[in-house]
Formats: structure tokens, sequence, C-alpha cells
């Protein structure tokens, strides 16, 4: 059995260690590029290296991907596996704003087990586990129930002329956030259509769907973890009753890009 208070504490350790370093809180933070449009920071990888020892003690049989470290195909021989993203939200960190989050979570045969977020920035600290609900700073959370799609929270900074009968709200730059913001009833919908790497949604998406949320891949489909090309293609989290209407109103341009 996994002790859980010294993973928050991991995990908020993590998010102290990020916050040390973030250009917000007045601190010179060290960028570059590991590819084109893909920025990364020392931030990134002073977290990556904490928790990857960490959290290898705290349960040596799990395996491990994270966005900052060189993907070992051994993990798919493991039953359980740490999905990682050190810092979610690089591009906001390194401008000093405050929407990025350390994202952690525990996948076992592909499910999540346990997610969690440090939103040090923020001031949130976002946790949950299989079959015992998400919390935020100690409060229960509950998703949104929106049952009409028109009029629908999006976060987001523009939206298409085909989305204009949606409502924008503020929109952090880590997809993990935006995922979360469903999670506490700040936003009926989050939706994707690019591929995205399962490090990105996993925890959020844990958070989302044991407050009450419906998550899905841009298709509608389930999530599955710890695949051996660890993408989909998108990610939709919503209240329950419109999901399918999301579905539907993102099915062509989903294909389309696709095909």
């Amino acid at each position: 059995m996994i002790d859980s208070k010294r993973l928050e504490s991991i995990v908020s350790e993590a998010g102290r260690i990020a916050h040390d370093l973030w250009p917000g809180a007045g601190n010179v933070v060290r960028s570059w590029e590991k590819e084109p449009n893909s920025p990364v920071c020392e931030a990134d990888l002073a977290v990556d290296a904490f928790l990857k020892r960490e959290l290898g003690a705290l349960l040596p049989a799990a395996g491990w991907l994270s966005e900052e470290t060189a993907d070992d195909p051994s993990r798919l021989e493991r039953d359980l596996i740490w999905l990682v993203d050190p810092v979610d939200g690089t591009r906001d960190f390194i401008r000093g704003r405050p929407g990025w989050a350390v994202s952690v979570a525990l996948i076992s045969s592909g499910r999540p087990l346990i997610g969690m977020l440090a939103a040090p920035a923020r001031g949130e600290n976002w946790s949950a586990v299989a079959g015992q609900g998400a919390w935020r700073n100690g409060e229960r959370l509950r998703s949104s129930t929106r049952s009409e799609f028109p009029g629908s929270r999006v976060p987001a900074h523009a939206l298409p002329k085909t989305d204009a009968d949606l409502v924008m709200v503020d929109q952090p730059n880590s997809i993990a956030l935006r995922i979360a913001m469903v999670a506490a009833d700040e936003a009926d919908l989050v939706a994707t259509l690019r591929w995205g790497f399962e490090w990105d949604i996993a925890a959020a998406g844990m958070i989302a769907r044991e407050a009450g949320a419906a998550i899905s891949d841009a298709f509608g489909n389930k999530l599955d973890y710890n695949k051996r090309d660890p993408r989909a293609f998108g990610v939709l989290a919503s209240a329950p009753a419109i999901h399918g209407a999301a579905v539907e109103r993102l099915a062509a341009r989903a294909a389309q890009l696709t095909a």
C-alpha cells in the first residue's frame, strides 16, 4: 500500500522546487528550446530529477515515463508506472505567469490510481484517488453538471466562429489545470485537437473523473495509459451531459486532422 501522505509531501516539495525558480517570484530561470516551439527550463529538469529519485524510492516496483526523461521501454513490462510532467505549462512558467503545475499520476494496468497536481503559484494542491473522490486544498470537488452545450464555459483566449455559442473563461497554459477547472466547476468543457502525451493528462484526467466529469480522447474513446506510443489524439473533459454533443461538435475537425 502506498503512503499517500508521503506522496503528497513529495509532490508538494516538487512544487516548491519549481516555485523557487519561477520568474513570477522574482527569480531568473534559464530556458531554451528542446526543438522548435517546445520550450524547457532548468525547473523542468530539477523537478524531474527530484521526482524520479523520490518516487522511485517510494515505490521501487513502478516504472517511469516523464516528459523530461528518455523513454525506457522496460516500463511496458511493469504493472505500475509513474506518469510525470515536471512543469506542465512551461510557457506560463517562463513568462512569470501562474498557469503551470507539477503533474504526477500513478497508473496500474493502464488505468490511473492516483493523480496529483501542485500549482504553488496559484496556492493550489489537487488530488484524487480511484473511487475516493477529488480534492483541492482539502475541499471536495464536484464537476460541472451543465446540461446544455450552448453557453458552455471553455478556457480559451479565442474561439473559432463555429464555436461562437460557447463562453470563454480564463485559460492557464497548463492543460492539466484547464482539465482541473472542469473538476472544480470553473469550466464546463476542455478540448484539444492535437496529438498529446499521456503525462499531460493522466493526473488531471483522474481528478476530473473522480469529481464526476466525463473524460475521453477527441473522438470520445476512453484513454489508456502506458502504451508503447504514449500519445492520444486530443483530450475532451466535460460535464457528462454535454460530452456527446462535444464529441459531435469536434468530429469533423478531428477526422480531418487525423486523415
